[in-house]
């Protein structure tokens, strides 16, 4: 079925690119547990983030741009398919929340990914970071359209270290290039800068053809590791009690370095973008950076719930896009667009054509980032693991218990949902009850299966 599909994007290609003059580059810049208030541009003071808010300042601040699950692999399976996690299997792992080591579970290879979209429009593409969309080889992203890979298969504390390594028993962490496996255990506190001189390369490597470069920071997912440069200004006292951690991990201490490791990545979205103009292709690159998921360390900023929640906190991230010359710069966009509309922008854009076969959840975006239409989402639904918890409906938001609605929010006047008016608006909860349970089953209608491998092992080298 997959190759089918790929066969049927292919023939429309020629056509759509022959209207494109240049098809464009894509980058987005993922982040691991950060929060809505998690940049400085977003007004937290706690943090200090000056090429990302210079950034927006060339480009947009989006500032109702939500992911598609509070946790990671939903996360992520959302944001590659442009499908709701729900809908292609992947809202849990096997045996936990999120996809473990040696899962058995992973992102189907007959989903059509990003990558594999743009590849199809002839695009190089790379992936650098974390994947955590399986680890058995038939999962790792060389199996789902990228052309090269080195990062992690999954988060960096699943690893023997882990608090709770007694119930988990994890095998050492590895560190993948294309599907072998070269170190165990590395170093996580040179992993942002490694995955970064990575997506330089890659870029320079690729700068006279159109690329896609997806950069899944491992960072700020606990536990926090930062390069030493970024330990200088660090008080003896914590860089001492990280000297003795010897077999196990402080992640108390290790908190306190979220600081650092926002100004790391920081560092690295700006290594991007100078890359970008000294390669002379920055003004034909659209660049996105957002996050996973809402904070674990981290602040939510005015948003309420974090990392797990399907409030605000949990799933609304602070997102920044710059394209010059194309998204008006130093605006402001408060319509809602979804991690998912970014396969079906990206396909527009770049003159490839979205997989006709399934329902695709994302939407075409690119007229709402030129400020030119509103958004074209009827409602978002949040989700935790598998179950429908709450939906947004322009401004309006319910939540809902054991499939009662509990909670109505208007998130215009009331960002950090604090006051419940449901009891004044009871034809508007019942609208959106009504989205909720046409959405039910559309999915039930409407869905394909994750895919599995019989006795998967541990990855090593």
């Amino acid at each position: 079925m997959k190759n089918f599909t790929i066969i049927l994007i292919l023939t429309g290609v020629s056509l759509s690119v022959s209207l494109l003059a240049t098809q464009p580059n894509f980058i987005v810049i993922f982040t691991d547990d950060q929060g809505y208030g998690d940049l400085s541009s977003f007004g937290g003071k706690h943090v200090d983030t000056p090429r990302i808010d210079r950034m927006a300042a060339e480009g947009a601040k989006l500032t109702s741009f939500y992911v598609a699950a509070p946790v990671c692999t939903p996360s992520r399976a959302a944001l590659m398919t442009g499908s709701y996690a729900q809908r292609i299997d992947m809202g849990l792992g096997s045996r936990f929340g999120v996809l473990l080591s040696a899962d058995s579970k992973g992102l189907n290879p007959d989903e059509i990914t990003i990558a594999e979209v743009l590849k199809g429009a002839g695009y190089r593409t790379g992936i650098f970071g974390k994947w955590h969309l399986g680890d058995q080889p038939p999962f790792l992203p060389t199996r789902q359209g990228f052309d090269e890979f080195f990062g992690i298969p999954y988060s960096h504390d699943i690893h023997p270290y882990h608090p709770k390594q007694d119930h988990f028993q994890f095998p050492a962490l590895p560190l993948l290039d294309q599907e072998s496996v070269i170190e165990m255990d590395p170093d996580a506190d040179f992993l942002t800068q490694r995955v970064t001189e990575r997506a330089v390369r890659f870029i320079e490597d690729n700068r006279d053809k159109p690329f896609f470069l997806y950069l899944p920071q491992p960072i700020p997912h606990r536990p926090l590791h930062v390069s030493p440069p970024y330990l200088q200004e660090v008080k003896t006292e914590i860089t001492d009690k990280l000297k003795d951690e010897k077999e196990s991990v402080d992640y108390k201490t290790r908190d306190l370095l979220f600081k650092q490791a926002i100004t790391e990545i920081d560092t690295s979205v700006g290594i991007i973008l100078d890359t970008l103009k000294t390669q002379g292709i920055d003004e034909n690159t659209f660049v996105i950076f957002t996050s996973d998921n809402g904070p674990a360390v981290g602040s939510a900023g005015p948003l309420r719930g974090r990392k797990g929640s399907t409030y605000e906190g949990g799933m609304r991230e602070a997102t920044v896009v710059r394209w010059p010359g194309k998204i008006p710069a130093g605006t402001t966009n408060a319509e809602l667009m979804t991690a998912m509309d970014l396969l079906p922008t990206f396909a527009k854009l770049a003159g490839a054509q979205i997989p006709s076969d399934r329902v695709i959840d994302g939407k075409d975006i690119w007229p709402v980032l030129a400020h030119k239409q509103k958004s074209p989402h009827k409602a978002f639904f949040y989700h935790r693991g598998e179950t429908l918890l709450a939906v947004r409906s322009g401004n309006w938001k319910l939540h809902t218990k054991d499939g009662t609605a509990t909670e109505l929010y208007n998130l215009e006047t009331d960002i950090s949902e604090s006051n419940n008016v449901i009891s004044r608006h009871p034809q508007i909860a019942k609208r959106l009850m009504g989205l909720m349970t046409d959405f039910s089953k559309d999915i039930s209608e409407n869905n394909r299966p994750a895919a599995f491998v019989d006795y998967p092992v541990p990855l090593k080298r």
